[in-house]
């Protein structure tokens, strides 16, 4: 077919806690099964339901701090209380075979990430309205009250990095949202520099400057 890619797309996905991240990250590798989900480090305790090595690779702190202190991490952020963080090599090694990678991190993660790679795709997911995330939130029941105004006012501080992210997202119906993404992924593996490879033959190498 000729058409496969020499490096595969780094797509960031961030949005505020209760936004359904999760689910719509399920619904699209549900579709897409040739895409790499990279599961994050983290010291938080799992929740109900979530198992290490599919949600997150659960750590204690002093491992996470090993981490750090080895390099070995691509970016790591604080979050209410605990560390979040990426496998640097993983990543690579995904990437270098030509297989799209999906991170699930929050805004501060991301921002280093555009920094160390700056061809990464940033999408960041929001609900249809805010009122609608406050209702998700109570809705989860997970969360002390006090927990979840900690969680809308963090929101509220994340939205104004949304200017930092190349696609914007509105997770109303799940599909739909998912949808977008896809999207986006087909826009992105069409730029020029990604399919240069494909007329390398017909222009010349010396003719083509990336």
């Amino acid at each position: 077919m000729g058409k496969k890619k020499t490096r595969g797309e780094l797509v960031v996905l961030s949005g505020p806690s209760g936004v359904g991240k999760s689910t719509v990250i399920a619904e699209l590798l549900s579709v897409r099964k040739d895409i790499y989900f990279s599961v994050s480090f983290t010291t938080r305790k799992p929740r109900m339901g979530e198992a290490d090595g599919v949600n997150y690779n659960f750590v204690t702190r002093e491992e996470f701090e090993g981490m750090i202190q080895r390099g070995e991490l691509l970016e790591y952020a604080e979050y209410v209380g605990n560390y979040y963080g990426t496998s640097l090599k993983v990543i690579q090694d995904k990437l270098d075979a030509g297989i799209d990678v999906l991170l699930d991190i929050e805004v501060q993660g991301a921002a280093k990430v555009r920094s160390k790679c700056p061809q990464a795709v940033l999408i960041f997911i929001i609900p249809p309205s805010f009122e609608e995330l406050s209702r998700r939130l109570h809705r989860r029941a997970t969360d002390q009250e006090e927990v979840i105004q900690g969680r809308l006012a963090k929101a509220r501080e994340e939205y104004g990095q949304i200017p930092q992210y190349d696609y914007m997202v509105v997770n109303d119906k799940v599909s739909e949202a998912a949808g977008e993404i896809l999207a986006i992924l087909t826009a992105e593996s069409c730029r020029t520099r990604n399919r240069l490879h494909l007329i390398a033959d017909v222009a010349g190498s010396s003719s083509i400057s990336q």
